[in-house]
C-alpha cells in the first residue's frame, strides 16, 4: 500500500510496472483501499485498471461491503463513471482473457448488473478506518441473467 513517494508522485517502479503489463486492482476487502492513497494516484492520473470488492465474511458489514459501494467510493473520488464501469466490467474479463464477458455485444454473454446513481450525502469509510464523505453513489437494483430479468423483492 505504497505506491506513492515522500513528494505524493506516483513511484517510478509502480509507473515501470504498468508499463510492463502489471495489472493494478483495488481489491477493497478489509484494506486494500486508503482513500488519501487513493485520491493522490487518481490526481497523478494513475486509475486503478481494475476494481474489485474482496469481499469476505469480515468485510462484508465494511468497510467494503460489496463492489457497488467499492464503485461508489471512486466515483466519490472524481473517477468518470464509464471508467469505473470499464475497471469493473471489461477489464477484469480482459485480464483473465475472456473477451466473451464484460461487454454487452452480439455473441457475448448477455448477463449484466442494473446499477442507479443516487445523488445525496454520503459516508464512506476506508480501510483503515478514514471516513469521507461523497455526493453520489452506485446502487444495484437488478440484473439479466441467461436472459431473465431480475429484481430484489
Amino acid at each position: 500500500n505504497a505506491p506513492l513517494s515522500g513528494d505524493g508522485s506516483v513511484r517510478s517502479e509502480v509507473l515501470a510496472a504498468r508499463q510492463r503489463g502489471v495489472i493494478f486492482d483495488i481489491g477493497h476487502g478489509m484494506a486494500s483501499f486508503c482513500v488519501s492513497v487513493a485520491r493522490q494516484m487518481l490526481e497523478n492520473g494513475f486509475q486503478p485498471d481494475t476494481i474489485s470488492s474482496d469481499v469476505h465474511t469480515l468485510c462484508i458489514d465494511g468497510p467494503a461491503f460489496d463492489l457497488p459501494v467499492t464503485m461508489s467510493k471512486f466515483l466519490s473520488l472524481g473517477m468518470p463513471l464509464p471508467d469505473i464501469i470499464r475497471a469493473t466490467t471489461r477489464a477484469p474479463a480482459l485480464a483473465v482473457r475472456r473477451d466473451d464477458l464484460g461487454r454487452l455485444a452480439a455473441g457475448a454473454v448477455g448477463d449484466a448488473s442494473i446499477l442507479r446513481v443516487e445523488h445525496g450525502t454520503f459516508d464512506y469509510v476506508d480501510g483503515n478506518e478514514q471516513t469521507f464523505e461523497g455526493d453520489r453513489r452506485i446502487v444495484a437494483v437488478g440484473s439479466v441473467v441467461g436472459g431473465r430479468l431480475w429484481r430484489p423483492t
